[in-house]
């Protein structure tokens, strides 16, 4: 699959330049700021690209707020819920909805379920936000039988869009927290021509407005 670009910059490092960025601001106003490359229950993030009629996006959501573990899938049942977890996450509209007026279609789009075992909590395995009960749970009994850590697993989800007036991409409504009863927050980074910035999306405010890059 071609990797995400902006200006012949890899997505990854175009929002790693806006994320630094972001932490030396936030560092100053928030003492309990948290790393966003942490494994937090309930935070996962969200890149955006836009360049000319293309609209790259990359989800990256720890598994416990998609299908509610976190560790591989062992289960038929739990197997059955990480498949199902895929075909949604396949249906971008069905997540973020774009103005209609952009005239959006889908080019590509793959999603992938990453597993790695992590050797204590000290790893930077953190719980989400103390006001949510589900990110206040126990581990299940094959992580406690391994005994020296946790199995942590995250959906990847990459697409590519292509768009006939991307200058009315002026909003996004995160259907997302709709669909995962788990997820709480997502931090997104957006890049275009005019710019680059990073933004919160939540559960209680899922509704993005990125009109001043367009």
């Amino acid at each position: 699959m071609r990797a995400l670009t902006v200006s012949g910059l890899p997505l990854c490092v175009a929002c790693s330049l806006l994320a630094l960025t972001a932490l030396s601001a936030s560092a100053l106003a928030h003492e309990d700021h948290r790393e966003l490359g942490a494994h937090v229950h309930g935070h996962g993030t969200f890149n955006i690209a836009i360049e000319d009629s293309r609209v790259s996006l990359e989800l990256e959501a720890p598994g416990m707020d998609i299908v509610g573990f976190e560790h591989a899938p062992s289960s038929d049942e739990q197997k059955v819920a990480v498949e199902k977890a895929k075909a949604l996450l396949s249906e971008p509209f069905t997540l973020f909805a774009l103005p209609a007026g952009a005239s959006c279609k889908v080019a590509e789009a793959k999603v992938e379920l990453d597993s790695a075992h992590a050797h204590g909590d000290d790893d930077g395995h953190r719980h989400g936000d103390d006001d949510h009960d589900h990110a206040k749970h126990d581990h299940d009994d094959n992580d406690a039988a391994e005994g020296h850590g946790h199995s942590h697993s995250q959906f990847q989800a990459t697409y590519n869009l292509d768009c006939a007036k991307p200058a009315e991409l002026t909003s996004i409504a995160f259907d997302y927290f709709k669909r995962f009863a788990g997820a709480q927050r997502l931090t997104v980074s957006v890049v275009t021509a005019k710019g680059q910035a990073s933004y919160e999306v939540s559960r209680e405010k899922p509704v993005l407005d990125i009109g001043g890059l367009m």
